[in-house]
């Protein structure tokens, strides 16, 4: 047996085409039985892995596996790669393809991992790669096997970060709701941490375990560090303002989406999916929105209208039509345009809007009869392109009656015909739609990205109750619009307003001041300042 290597990952300059992209990883240790040559390169790609870097991590297990032709585990790593282990299965097909070049089947593979631990590990893919059962079955089939492993080396720090990770997983195959899996999974990366506070995956993991508005505060320390160590991947460069979002830090948000999509930008080549650089720029483009950053704003949309046409990838094309459509609601420069039939649900949201705002209510008719089709054929039909979007796979299907697909666009439905029955001054039936919309959006799962649907209903509720004249309802609306995505610009701006209305003086100073902290549109001075 080959002397076993115990390394750490550390900042090392490695001379490859992407050099100035691979610099930076992270620190852990993961001894196996590979040779020197093969060991730098499979610590790296498991570095890489830990961060979601799946081309780049495929690279490196390539390279280790030609340093070391029967390297078990550089193929065991490569496997890993294809797919997001957080959403659906997209190939099942290139992980058993390297499976099969390590050996014929399973037991010749097993044969080439040494010692249990790798045996262990390599076992694990088996079953997630099997021919038989779906792709939910064999991710539960993949939590047990790393649990078996877990049981039996409890304080390796890598066995312990991939069971976190098979646990984020496996909930997400089972759908749950509970958060059982979440935390479990975060506590234990928590632990990780507390011995090697700069491990990628354990910093990366406590971050997605953590990802709602209720949790997101024991993630914050994770999330400052994990900012800075792993420049070289997009993805980690990203995944920290999961975190400040659920905070409120809009320059954190810029500053590292800006960060991602420029990695993801000189990553990229032809045929490669966009997926990176949309997230990224999407997210950055909400975040200068909500610093009041228009100009910052619309350079996003700049970018992303060169990187349609570059890539001419649907999933950029679609990442460009929300950013148009979020521009026009967030800033509201009303813009009524041509619409097409199949344009997506928050260019016909945006248009409609924009129209009932312009006095264009021939406009305004089509659009909202446009959303009740899209509303009505929604369950059960693939998601339009949203705020939540991911990172290159779909979402996983939820189980019957969880299923968020369709929800959104019921609401932008709602809101729309609220909006039309205010125009026509008909405010209770307004308010009426409007509370029913929120109810649909809090049966959703909790916001852990950009406003999805792109106009909160609980902020547009606040809004038109304040025009209704009931300014302490109002407030209501806006504070919870505020606890689900706290500091949010503009129902700062509204609960400012309602406060004041309402002679709630102290709380409308404090809001006030809370935007004024951040804001860098139009100055405000004192609570009865127009929101414009």
């Amino acid at each position: 047996m080959r002397r076993l290597l115990f390394c750490a990952v550390i900042a090392f300059t490695f001379v490859a085409p992407a050099a100035a992209q691979l610099q930076d990883v992270g620190q852990l240790s993961f001894p196996t039985s590979g040779s020197a040559a093969a060991q730098q390169h499979f610590l790296r790609g498991v570095a890489i892995l830990h961060s979601f870097g799946w081309k780049q991590a495929i690279a490196e297990f390539k390279l280790a596996q030609k340093a070391q032709p029967d390297f078990a585990m550089a193929y065991w790593g490569e496997t890993l790669a294809y797919n997001h282990p957080l959403q659906a299965e997209q190939d099942s097909k290139n992980p058993r393809a390297v499976l099969a070049r390590l050996g014929p089947d399973r037991a010749a593979r097993l044969a080439k991992a040494p010692t249990a631990r790798e045996k262990g590990f390599l076992g694990a893919v088996e079953d997630l790669w099997a021919e038989s059962g779906d792709w939910r079955q064999r991710r539960l089939a993949y939590m047990r096997a790393m649990e078996r492993l877990y049981n039996q080396f409890p304080k390796d720090d890598e066995v312990t970060a991939f069971y976190a990770l098979s646990l984020l997983s496996g909930g997400g195959a089972l759908d749950d709701t509970t958060n059982r899996y979440n935390n479990k999974a975060g506590a234990l990366a928590i632990g990780i941490v507390e011995h090697n506070p700069k491990h990628p995956g354990a910093t990366h993991y406590i971050i997605h375990a953590f990802d709602d508005p209720v949790h997101a505060p024991l993630a914050l320390r994770a999330a400052r560090v994990y900012a800075d160590i792993v420049p070289a991947v997009s993805h980690a460069v990203h995944m920290p303002t999961h975190i400040f979002i659920q905070h409120g830090m809009w320059n954190e948000v810029v500053n590292q989406n800006v960060r991602a999509y420029q990695i993801a930008q000189d990553l990229w080549e032809p045929g490669d999916v966009p997926s990176d650089m949309s997230h990224s720029g999407d997210w950055g483009q909400y975040g200068f929105l909500q610093l009041g950053d228009y100009a910052g704003a619309r350079n996003r949309i700049e970018i992303f209208a060169k990187m349609a046409e570059t890539t001419k990838h649907q999933r950029a094309v679609g990442a460009l039509a929300l950013q148009k459509a979020r521009y026009i609601i967030e800033t509201e420069e009303w813009k009524v345009e041509p619409v097409a039939d199949n344009a997506s649900d928050n260019t016909v949201f945006a248009n409609g809007i924009s129209a009932v705002k312009t006095g264009d209510t021939a406009t305004a008719a089509k659009m909202e009869a446009l959303l009740a089709a899209k509303a009505k054929a929604a369950p059960g039909g693939a998601p339009d392109a949203g705020a939540h979007a991911d990172h290159g796979g779909a979402p996983p299907p939820a189980a019957p009656g969880a299923n968020d697909t369709g929800k959104s666009v019921r609401i932008m439905h709602k809101e729309l015909a609220a909006s039309i029955a205010l125009a026509k001054g008909d405010k209770d039936q307004a308010i009426a739609l409007l509370k029913d919309a929120a109810k649909i959006e809090e049966s959703m799962r909790p916001p852990n990205g950009a406003a999805d649907p792109i106009k909160p209903s609980h902020e547009l509720l606040g809004e038109v109750l304040l025009q209704a004249g009931k300014p302490a309802e109002a407030a209501d609306a806006f504070e919870a619009s505020l606890l689900r995505m706290p500091n949010r610009a503009r129902s700062l701006m509204g609960a400012v307003k309602a406060h004041a209305a309402a002679g709630h003086k102290e709380i409308a100073a404090e809001r006030l001041a809370t935007l004024n902290s951040f804001w860098k549109g139009k100055p405000f001075s004192n609570p009865s300042t127009d929101a414009r």
